[in-house]
């Protein structure tokens, strides 16, 4: 993986990041600027932010790890479905990206 100032410029899944064009994400509420197509992982890493959820236990806080998804360590609730792989899925503009605590909880219709 190569990386220039906290940014990762090519990545082994999502490719290359050359000329990525610069949208905007909403974190835990605040509107951050990343660049399209970058691991949401590596966005947040390089606005300095390295929790991605907490354990349920004692609130451990868990950061990407492995960045290659085989650990569950960088999970987050992203556009309202938890127990997405930050590491592994690219940012689009409008994303809205939540810390998930534990296993995260569905909010989606009930039956």
């Amino acid at each position: 993986m190569e990386t220039s100032n906290r940014r990762v410029l090519r990545h082994p899944v999502l490719g290359e990041l050359a000329h990525a064009r610069p949208v905007q994400i909403i974190v835990d509420g605040r509107p951050l600027l990343a660049h399209e197509g970058e691991p949401i992982a590596a966005a947040l890493l390089a606005q300095g932010i390295v929790v991605c959820r907490t354990m349920p236990a004692r609130d451990e806080p868990r950061g990407a790890f492995c960045w290659l998804g085989r650990c569950t360590d960088c999970l987050m609730t992203v556009d309202d479905e938890p127990n997405v792989r930050t590491c592994q899925t690219a940012v689009r503009h409008g994303q809205v990206i939540r810390t998930q605590l534990g296993l995260g909880q569905w909010e989606g219709p009930t039956r």
